[in-house]
């Protein structure tokens, strides 16, 4: 079965969610592609619209927009996402891996396009603790 991390950002405060998401609604992310619209429902947004904008394997290889397909490629690069060159002109051959997303991933990341009904604080809020179960230790 397929699992993700998903990151979703608000782009209004800044601030970033993670959710674990599994299931058919992670089977219905395998496919998407960086700048797609996807709808919230498969994070527990429901009304929401979010934008993929990234991810990454359990490797840590980042996905790149610009290369097509789920696989992993060494590509040379200069600068960009997967790369920083420490001198001036310096280029690499770095392992990235394409923009569509596949079971190998294992971290998606989300920003918002549309905000829905209700708040992002009230839908990842935790459940409360029943009444009669211990509490949780700090």
């Amino acid at each position: 079965m397929v699992e993700f991390k998903a990151i979703v950002n608000d782009v209004k405060t800044g601030k970033s969610y993670n959710r674990t998401v599994s299931g058919h609604h992670a089977n219905s992310l395998i496919g998407k592609n960086i700048g797609e619209i996807v709808d919230g429902i498969f994070v527990g947004l429901p009304g929401y619209k979010l934008k993929v904008t990234g991810g990454s394997d359990k490797n840590g290889t980042p996905m790149r927009a610009d290369l097509p397909g789920p696989k992993r490629r060494k590509l040379l690069l200069s600068d960009g996402l997967g790369f920083r060159e420490r001198y001036p002109g310096e280029r690499k051959r770095v392992m990235v891996r394409g923009s569509a997303i596949s079971a190998e991933i294992v971290q998606i990341n989300l920003a918002i396009a549309e905000y829905g009904p209700r708040s992002i604080e009230e839908s990842f809020a935790p459940a409360p603790a029943a009444e009669g179960a211990p509490a949780e230790k700090k």
